[in-house]
């Protein structure tokens, strides 16, 4: 090899080794997505204290209309929790969590139900949670059944708002929704629903 060669595959080399830092280099100046938690589903998730809660969604069909809460709440503690939930014009519903359990709002037969879902469908509202001394404000989108995975969820006319939740659902239930949750990646819906 020539000394003309020798200088052209150092080039080569050289290029190659700029080429791979500048591609590699990316990850480090930028944040990844994967290191993100986020909501994989159609509803929002939040932790309040030791309450976790997983794809909190409220299915209406209008703003004046009476909404069911629906989603998952985790209680991380051994001691039970009551989850209050409030929305627009003094709507409010309690749903409580035995200690170190889950509760399915999708699988009660005692369904968490604001008087007034307090938006349209396809917009967000603001509810306050609260469980003892720990608060916080979401804001939660209002689904119809336009996804026939939330057909079942619209609460008919004769439905009246629930004080509370009375059951706590095992993932062992026989009613199957279709969605899936756990506490720390959220709730998937599968295409099909089932149940109810």
């Amino acid at each position: 090899m020539n000394r003309v060669q020798r200088v052209r595959l150092a080039m080569a080399a050289t290029a190659v080794g700029i080429g791979l830092m500048s591609v590699t280099g990316c990850g480090y100046i930028n944040p990844q997505q994967t290191d993100q938690q986020y909501s994989p589903s159609d509803g929002v998730r939040a932790d309040l204290g030791s309450l976790q809660l997983r794809n909190i969604l409220i299915v209406s069909t209008g703003a004046a209309k009476p909404g069911r809460v629906i989603g998952a709440v985790f209680n991380q503690s051994a001691n039970d929790a009551t989850l209050t939930i409030s929305g627009s014009d003094g709507a409010q519903t309690s749903i409580p969590v035995k200690g170190n359990s889950e509760t399915y709002l999708n699988q009660s037969t005692n369904p968490a139900i604001l008087s007034t879902s307090g938006g349209a469908p396809g917009t967000l509202v603001s509810v306050t949670i609260k469980s003892g001394t720990d608060s916080s404000t979401l804001q939660v989108p209002v689904l119809d059944g336009s996804l026939k995975e939330y057909q079942a969820y619209i609460p008919t006319p004769s439905a009246t708002p629930s004080p509370s939740v009375s059951d706590s659902a095992s993932p062992s239930g026989s009613a199957s929704t279709g969605v899936s949750m756990s506490p720390s990646t959220g709730a998937t819906a599968s295409p099909t629903a089932t149940g109810h």
